[in-house]
């Protein structure tokens, strides 16, 4: 946690504490978020990382990751950030899902179909990433899992009920001083991002931490990271759902 909470960016762990597989990064995930809820608010819901083409191209990965989200750590938008805060910020442009009633386990295996009914609210969204690793891509993706898979936190914009959006055609575009820097569409969110919501629904089933009323969960950006390293302002637009602006200082 140490390494974590500091402000200096990490080494690859030493071989005899790594962790070796998928399964026991997320076990010290698990761990990690005892001692994080002491310092930043108690566990709100889940960030997935890697469910589009852009960003598994970009981190090398070929299947999602899932994060944890703490309470203190989400904002509204119009928040100003300090870039001291972070090892190395980045600002990924997302649709977020709040659940309005539990995942049921019962109906597993999920599918988009069957987590429809428990999304209550859907929002466009900006999430704080930090690049915490001395070389990410040696840290391993154990290691990643482990401490949260990048997650600093998230902007969240005004909450729109989901009744008959066509999320797989929301567009997100990240601005960074009123300049685009990247769009995509939600449909690259494994064709839907309520597919993403399914396959959190089934990896915290089969760990048995089945998603909860109240979670916040994040989708996955469709625009590739924008590493921000002076001071901006950053807007993510997800049309139709509106957009979150942040001020960097």
């Amino acid at each position: 946690m140490e390494s974590r909470l500091s402000a200096i960016a990490s080494e690859r762990l030493p071989d005899d504490l790594r962790p070796q597989t998928i399964t026991q990064g997320y076990d010290l995930q698990d761990a990690l978020c005892l001692l994080l809820e002491q310092e930043k608010g108690v566990c709100c819901g889940h960030k997935i990382g890697c469910t589009t083409p852009v960003m598994q191209t970009f981190l090398g990965i070929d299947h999602p990751c899932a994060g944890r989200l703490y309470d203190n750590e989400i904002y509204a938008s119009g928040v100003t950030l300090n870039l001291d805060d972070y090892v190395g910020v980045g600002i990924e442009c997302e649709i977020a899902l709040r659940l309005a009633q539990d995942i049921p386990k019962d109906l597993a295996p999920h599918t988009r179909h069957t987590v429809a009914q428990s999304v209550g609210a859907v929002m466009a969204a900006a999430e704080i990433v930090e690049n915490r690793y001395q070389d990410f891509h040696d840290f391993g993706i154990p290691s990643l899992i482990a401490d949260d898979f990048f997650s600093a936190g998230a902007v969240l914009g005004a909450p729109v009920l989901p009744n008959e959006l066509q999320l797989e055609q929301a567009k997100g575009t990240t601005f960074i001083d009123g300049q685009e820097a990247g769009s995509g569409l939600g449909s690259s969110v494994m064709g839907h991002p309520y597919e993403a919501l399914a396959w959190l629904a089934n990896q915290k089933n089969e760990r048995g931490e089945p998603l909860r009323a109240g979670d916040i969960v994040m989708t996955g950006s469709v625009v590739e990271t924008q590493w921000i390293d002076t001071p901006c302002q950053v807007t993510c637009q997800v049309l139709p759902l509106g957009d979150v602006k942040m001020v960097f200082v």
